[in-house]
């Protein structure tokens, strides 16, 4: 509760501060990496810089509640801002650029993004050649685990958890009805689209 308090008044300061800051320019979609197009989605104005607030709203715009919306804002903001952030923003704003996204990449990943934020089709097939064991186009719980194990670096605790939380959020929000995560869904994170499809089928639903 104490955490969740934090987060909230956190996100409350920047919203408020936030206001006054020059943005970057808008984002071009047609020019951007498909790192850069994947984390689009929560800059909610396309000004080219992600606060806070904005990864808050994305999170619950695809279906997350309030409590792991608000905490996942303030740990995502707090790993990549400082690796992002050129120093034309306050670093007490927690800005993301886009922009610089690739400059956050962790290691213990697939390696389906290169260090430039282009998209590696070879690292992406090898995901399920490697570990869909039961449905070649798809992943089950027991076999994403076996995936992060293997992806696991060592000495490189901070990228594996990283990667852990980002593919098991990925699992409990996009698996099936008979709880596999599909490859054509994963291949949807990659190009940046699979968000914008979930904000629109709940809205659809509302």
């Amino acid at each position: 509760m104490a955490v969740l308090s934090y987060a909230s008044c956190l996100l409350l300061l920047l919203l408020v501060v936030v206001s006054g800051i020059k943005t970057q320019g808008e984002n071009n979609e047609t020019d951007m990496t498909p790192l850069q197009k994947h984390v689009s989605f929560f800059d909610r104005n396309k000004d080219g810089v992600i606060y806070p607030k904005e990864t808050y709203e994305g999170f619950r715009a695809i279906g997350f509640g309030v409590a792991l919306s608000s905490v996942s804002s303030v740990l995502i903001h707090g790993f990549l801002s400082p690796k992002t952030n050129n120093g034309t923003i306050p670093a007490i704003l927690l800005p993301i650029l886009v922009a610089n996204i690739q400059k956050g990449k962790h290691g213990s990943d697939t390696g389906a993004y290169d260090t430039e934020g282009r998209f590696v089709p070879e690292k992406f097939v090898e995901i399920f050649q490697k570990h869909a064991h039961t449905n070649p186009n798809a992943l089950t719980s027991d076999e994403l685990k076996e995936m992060l194990k293997a992806n696991q670096q060592p000495n490189n605790t901070q990228g594996w958890v990283a990667s852990r939380t980002e593919w098991e959020i990925l699992f409990s929000l996009a698996k099936d009805k008979d709880g596999m995560l599909q490859k054509d869904t994963v291949r949807l994170v990659y190009d940046g689209s699979l968000f914008y499809k979930l904000e629109a089928e709940r809205k659809a639903l509302k």
